[in-house]
C-alpha cells in the first residue's frame, strides 16, 4: 500500500515539473537561436516579436483551463491553471525588457515618441499593469484574504485579454491571418465563458418559477 502510494507520489511529481518546464521551451529555443545569431535580419524585432507572442499564447493556454476542464471533466488541469497564468506574466515582462533594452535602448525620450505614435504600445502597456496584481494575489494566501473579492479582481483577465488581442492586431502590417486564428480562438474562450453565465442565469430563473 504504502508503496503503492510512493508511486502514484512520484508520478504526480514528475508530472508536475513536466507541465513546469513546457513553457520555458520556447525561452530555451529563443536563447539558442540568438547564441547562434540565427535570428533573422533583426535580432531585436525577432526577440520582441517571439516573447510577445508567447505571452500571449500562455494567455489563451491559462483561460483554456475552466473551459477544458467543464467540458472533458479534466479536474486536474486546475492544478496547473495559477502556474500557467504566472508563466503569463513572465513572457509580458519578458517582452516589455526587451522592447526596452532592444528597441528604445532605456531612453525616455524615445519612450515617449513610441508611446505617442503606436497606441498598440499604450494598449499592450496597460494590459501588464493589470495582469502583474493577478499574478501578486494568486497565492492561496491572499485569496483567503481577499474572500469574494479575489474572484471578481481575478476577473480582470477577461478585459486583459481583450487588451492584449488588440495589441496584437494593431500590429497588422499586411496578412491578418495568424491575427484572425487568434482572435478566433479568443472569441470561443470568452463565448464559452459568456454561455454558461446566461444558462446559469437561465436554469436559476426556471427554478426561481
Amino acid at each position: 500500500m504504502v508503496l503503492t502510494l510512493t508511486r502514484d507520489r512520484l508520478k504526480s511529481l514528475a508530472f508536475w515539473w513536466l507541465i513546469f518546464l513546457l513553457p520555458l521551451l520556447p525561452l530555451a529555443w529563443l536563447v539558442d537561436r540568438a547564441l547562434a545569431l540565427d535570428l533573422g535580419a533583426d535580432p531585436a524585432q525577432a526577440i520582441v516579436q517571439f516573447t510577445g507572442i508567447w505571452t500571449l499564447r500562455l494567455l489563451f493556454i491559462t483561460l483554456a483551463v475552466t473551459p477544458l476542464r467543464r467540458l472533458f471533466r479534466w479536474s486536474w488541469l486546475q492544478r496547473y491553471r495559477r502556474m500557467m497564468g504566472l508563466y503569463t506574466l513572465f513572457y509580458a515582462v519578458l517582452h516589455l525588457l526587451a522592447f526596452a533594452t532592444f528597441i528604445v535602448g532605456w531612453r525616455t525620450d524615445l519612450l515617449l515618441r513610441e508611446l505617442s505614435e503606436r497606441p498598440y504600445i499604450v494598449v499592450g502597456s496597460l494590459a501588464l499593469l493589470l495582469l502583474i496584481p493577478l499574478g501578486v494575489t494568486s497565492t492561496r494566501n491572499w485569496q483567503r484574504r481577499l474572500g469574494p473579492r479575489w474572484a471578481k479582481l481575478h476577473r480582470l483577465v477577461y478585459p486583459i485579454a481583450l487588451l492584449a488581442m488588440l495589441h496584437f492586431i494593431w500590429q497588422i502590417r499586411s496578412s491578418f491571418q495568424e491575427q484572425l486564428i487568434y482572435g478566433l480562438i479568443l472569441a470561443w474562450l470568452l463565448g464559452y465563458r459568456l454561455w454558461k453565465r446566461l444558462h446559469k442565469r437561465k436554469t436559476a430563473r426556471r427554478q426561481v418559477a
